[in-house]
């Protein structure tokens, strides 16, 4: 069972994604998404797949609940956007764009997928197994 999060943790995820919401942000106002496929949102959702997964490769993060809930819920969960990435794919479905919509949506998922599976193969060599509890 896991113990209900404390002040201090909601405080980490909190902070942290305020940090990732600025993130994303900064990124989509340099390099706006524009007409077609949504490129930028692509690239946040990607790359903070990669990123979550390979957190677990930072020793800080796996000493410290305070320093996983910043990085892993905080900072990464206010960068990505599943919100965005499901309205601009209904948006391009709307737009009777059926196939670009389609690679859109089915496209992100697999890369995000293939980015976690990249992260995975790339720690499990440097992170120490878990000890058991």
């Amino acid at each position: 069972m896991t113990a209900r999060p404390t002040l201090g943790l909601c405080l980490c995820v909190a902070a942290g994604g305020a940090v990732g919401a600025v993130l994303r942000l900064g990124a989509g106002e340099w390099v706006p998404d524009g007409s077609g496929f949504p490129w930028t949102t692509f690239a946040i959702n990607v790359s903070g797949s990669l990123l979550l997964a390979l957190l677990p490769a930072l020793a800080a993060v796996r000493r410290s609940p305070a320093w996983a809930a910043a990085l892993g819920p905080g900072v990464l969960g206010g960068y990505t956007t599943l919100s965005a990435c499901a309205e601009q794919g209904r948006a391009l479905l709307a737009d009777g764009d059926t196939a670009l919509g389609a690679a859109y949506l089915v496209g992100t998922l697999g890369a995000s997928w293939v980015a976690v599976l990249l992260a995975t193969t790339l720690t499990r060599r440097r992170v120490p197994a878990e000890e058991p509890r």
